[in-house]
């Protein structure tokens, strides 16, 4: 399992951001960022897609292995999108109908 709070310390370093400045460009507030270190939590999705903007990457090309970029298609990223919206017992009943197929 890829260790998340040492990729986005890279990622942070390679921008040559502060957490407080990775705060305010994701929208979550700095104590949250900071607590995920001192506590070594891994952050939510919904978190990790607030930090995943701010980089401009994918949740994909963050928990990619060996760095490599995921690419995704266009109706991947729509699919993506979608599911991100969907609370999270649409997002069940949508598993379990995928499931099922």
């Amino acid at each position: 399992m890829k260790d998340i709070l040492s990729v986005i310390t890279i990622l942070r370093d390679e921008r040559g951001w502060t957490e407080y400045q990775l705060a305010e460009r994701s929208g979550l507030p700095q104590s949250t960022i900071s607590s995920w270190y001192r506590k070594n939590m891994v952050p939510s999705i919904p978190s990790l897609e607030k930090i995943c903007d701010a980089f401009g990457i994918t949740l994909s090309q963050l928990f990619a292995e060996d760095n490599e970029p995921v690419l995704l298609t266009e109706s991947q990223q729509k699919l993506l999108k979608c599911w991100a919206r969907l609370s999270k017992e649409k997002q069940d009943a949508v598993l379990a109908l995928i499931e099922k197929m």
